[in-house]
């Protein structure tokens, strides 16, 4: 059996329309990002989740409040899922650090081990998500084929999916991007010894013709070696 995780990242912000660099401030919706928290709200109520886990910071946690209210689930926070602390960057334009610092925007966009002054490094914040992630997976028995729903930032999306891969660091930036209130949908599947089905042991979908994983559930056992995969990326609520 699998574990659907759904990653959203929140509404629109008037720092999201200026071109500001956020990280970590704690920054509102606009009025067109309430908008589109409801809408997306609207459209994910029919994705049988179970749990919702969200950013502490106030866009992403007003995006998951949207979800929780159409589909009654609570809303958890979590400061580890915040966005990428971006150090002395935090709250100017991309204007004003392309003048003071000529190519360093694109040296931290595809090189994850470097952070501007007193921020994190895209590594640092994917260890810090998979944290959240991995806890989730030992705690919650009733995950298995159901549906949790994570509201964050690009920059932690970005860094979590890639973790959650186990992608090589240059890997990282194929998966920014990420538009407000869109979402990454990935599957957890529990390990399977091919070998072993190969050499006649028990294979509960051998004759269904499913995913091999499809009778197997997670124990506490075999959750670390969950098998990640995406199943889309990008998704607009449309």
């Amino acid at each position: 059996m699998s574990r659907r995780l759904l990653l959203l990242r929140h509404g629109q912000t008037v720092h999201n329309t200026t071109g500001r660099l956020q990280g970590q401030l704690d920054t509102d919706l606009s009025d067109t990002g309430v908008r589109q928290a409801e809408t997306v709200a609207g459209i994910l109520a029919d994705e049988n989740i179970a749990r919702i886990y969200s950013s502490d910071l106030t866009r992403a946690r007003r995006t998951a409040e949207a979800v929780s209210a159409r589909t009654g689930v609570a809303v958890h926070t979590d400061r580890r899922l915040r966005e990428t602390d971006l150090g002395t960057w935090q709250d100017r334009t991309r204007e004003d650090i392309d003048a003071a610092h000529p190519g360093m925007r694109a040296v931290w966009r595809n090189d994850p081990l470097w952070a501007p002054d007193g921020g994190e490094t895209h590594m640092e914040v994917g260890r810090r998500g998979r944290a959240v992630i991995d806890e989730i997976m030992a705690d919650d028995d009733n995950w298995d084929d159901h549906t949790v729903l994570v509201v964050a930032h690009g920059g932690l999306i970005m860094a979590l999916t890639a973790n959650l891969l186990r992608l090589a660091p240059e890997q990282i930036p194929m998966f920014n991007r990420l538009g407000n209130t869109c979402w990454a949908e990935l599957e957890a599947r529990p390990p399977f010894d091919v070998r072993a089905a190969v050499n006649g042991a028990e294979c509960p979908a051998a004759s269904t013709g499913r995913q091999p994983t499809a009778g197997i559930r997670f124990t506490p056992d075999t959750v670390d070696g969950a098998k990640w995969i995406v199943t889309a990326w990008n998704r607009t609520p449309h």
